[in-house]
């Protein structure tokens, strides 16, 4: 019983910190700490946090677009101009 115990809190300790790392623990921090800064009932403070992360969202997902538009560019400008043909007759 006490071994498995451990066992889950070995499994629980690395699932947790990813989940908190992720945008999703990112999202969640944000939203609490905008609620402990302007009060339970402002609705602006809500509403700046949310904005705040989609920002951060929409800026994580700019980046990854940008990092694989610079790998396929960098795929085709390395690609020889004899793998872009298939072999065989040039006029059909």
């Amino acid at each position: 019983m006490f071994l498995q115990l451990i066992f889950i809190l070995v499994l629980l300790i690395p699932i947790l910190s990813i989940v908190l790392d992720s945008q999703v623990g990112k999202a969640l921090a944000s939203r609490l700490e905008g609620r402990r800064i302007g009060g339970s009932d402002d609705l602006l403070a809500d509403r700046m946090a949310y904005l705040e992360g989609e920002v951060e969202r929409l800026t994580g997902e700019v980046d990854r677009l940008s990092e694989e538009g610079e790998f396929l560019q960098k795929l085709l400008t390395e690609r020889s101009p004899t793998e872009s043909l298939p072999p065989g007759d040039p006029e059909s």
